[in-house]
């Protein structure tokens, strides 16, 4: 099921950024009165009746003006408007309904796309006052809820607005239940859009030197030999402080809503430019996420190489990434097609990988075994003492482990822990969960 993204909009000073930081729980948005303050859309997720949905706070709405900071802001909004499958259009109550609030709901209503309309700053509980009702000459189809952003009140009748709207999404999603679906993630330029034109065998993606060229994430259906694939191709993830334009700050946050849609991702890497920093960054969203992985190199076929090429750059490759081992490296050319077959065999078994279950009995033979050759850590006489395993769940596996300390449970212990089901279980290609309890937490 798929992350709706929200976007929060208005004119500057309406409650927006209040309005996020009590949704997500967190103080978030920088809160000040004066007009002006959240100059870059903030993303941050939060849950509503079991259902996460991702709010995008961004900076208010001047619909006319000659200040370059407040286009910008208006620039951001916009795009946020663009991409966004519901949005919240907040007014204010104290100064009434103004000029630039009709303008702004024209805006949105050619948009297309569901807006809920908010009347914030009601915070008397009660029957809202007789101004409410001057909001209903915006046209929206719906009746605005009234709000206030500071006590949350209205705050759950408008997250049940917007999973309302939602539903018809999920509904579409379920058509490709029985597709693997993969997202293509990667610094700019690495070729993401090569490979997927590559597989779908057209130029159905724009593909260009011009790094940051896919703006946003497109899929595409593919079926063949191998089985059914829905590939997710996603606008090239910049370094986070050189995200200067409105543009490529929203890819980002596409980027990482592509990876929670995925059932794993294949991450693409310049051969030529070798592993970067920035490549680490981005594999660990996918790590982050659970994601089971495919490292791949592209451009293999510019590299000048000897007998000890792949061995050495593998080595490399495994020492950047050294969180994600359990990652297979392909070397491939979405230029010439060299080993692109096998993306599909490595994703299949990455994908299956990801959904292995292990019984109790076996786990817990693999746990006393691993014990035996390894005695649990101690500190100052005190022992840890390790009870039994159990898997909770799948994609990633995850385990629980219950012990008679967490504090004794090193870091250390629990990757010895994990190289254990490795090595008897596989799971290559797939991250794997292990949760510490103590005995008698729930």
């Amino acid at each position: 099921m798929s992350m709706p993204v929200v976007a929060i909009v208005g004119r500057p000073n309406v409650g927006k950024s209040t309005l996020f930081n009590k949704l997500t729980g967190k103080r978030i948005s920088i809160v000040e009165d004066t007009p002006g303050v959240t100059r870059d859309r903030i993303y941050h997720e939060t849950e509503w009746r079991g259902r996460r949905i991702m709010l995008v706070d961004t900076g208010g709405i001047e619909p006319r003006t000659d200040n370059m900071m407040l286009r910008y802001m208006r620039r951001q909004a916009e795009i946020a408007i663009e991409t966004a499958d519901v949005i919240v259009f907040i007014t204010d109550i104290t100064v009434g309904m103004l000029d630039e609030d009709r303008q702004i709901g024209s805006l949105l209503m050619k948009s297309g796309k569901p807006v809920i309309l908010a009347v914030n700053k009601i915070d008397r509980i009660g029957p809202p006052p007789a101004e409410f009702y001057e909001f209903y000459q915006l046209g929206f189809k719906d009746d605005p809820i009234a709000l206030s952003s500071l006590h949350g009140n209205g705050t759950g009748d408008l997250l049940d607005r917007v999973l309302d709207y939602c539903s018809e999404d999920d509904e579409e999603e379920g058509e490709l239940d029985d597709a693997i679906r993969v997202a293509v993630i990667g610094k700019p330029n690495a070729g993401k859009s090569s490979i997927i034109n590559r597989i779908l065998g057209s130029d159905r993606l724009i593909v260009s030197d011009v790094a940051g060229t896919t703006r946003d994430a497109i899929d595409s259906e593919v079926e063949n030999e191998h089985g059914k694939y829905v590939f997710i191709d996603t606008a090239g993830i910049r370094r986070q402080s050189k995200v200067e334009d409105p543009v490529e700050k929203y890819s980002v946050l596409r980027a990482k809503l592509a990876v929670e849609r995925a059932d794993v991702c294949v991450i693409m890497i310049d051969a030529e430019q070798g592993v970067t920093e920035q490549d680490e960054r981005i594999a660990g969203i996918a790590h982050e996420a659970g994601k089971p992985s495919v490292l791949c190199i592209n451009k293999w076929d510019l590299i000048e190489k000897d007998n000890n090429t792949v061995k050495e750059f593998t080595e490399k490759v495994y020492q950047a990434f050294s969180y994600m081992t359990y990652a297979e490296v392909l070397y491939l050319s979405a230029k010439t097609g060299q080993r692109v077959d096998r993306l599909y065999e490595m994703i299949n078994h990455a994908y299956e990988q990801s959904k292995v279950r292990i019984t109790t009995g076996m786990l817990n033979d693999v746990l006393s075994d691993a014990t035996a050759r390894v005695q649990p850590p101690s500190d100052k006489g005190r022992y840890l003492k390790i009870y039994y395993m159990t898997q909770v769940g799948i994609q990633p596996p995850t385990f629980v482990i219950f012990c008679n300390s967490v504090e004794l449970f090193h870091f250390s212990y629990r990757r010895y822990l994990e190289n254990c089901l490795r090595e008897i279980f596989g799971f290559k290609g797939t991250p794997i969960k292990l949760i510490i309890r103590e005995r008698g937490e729930e």
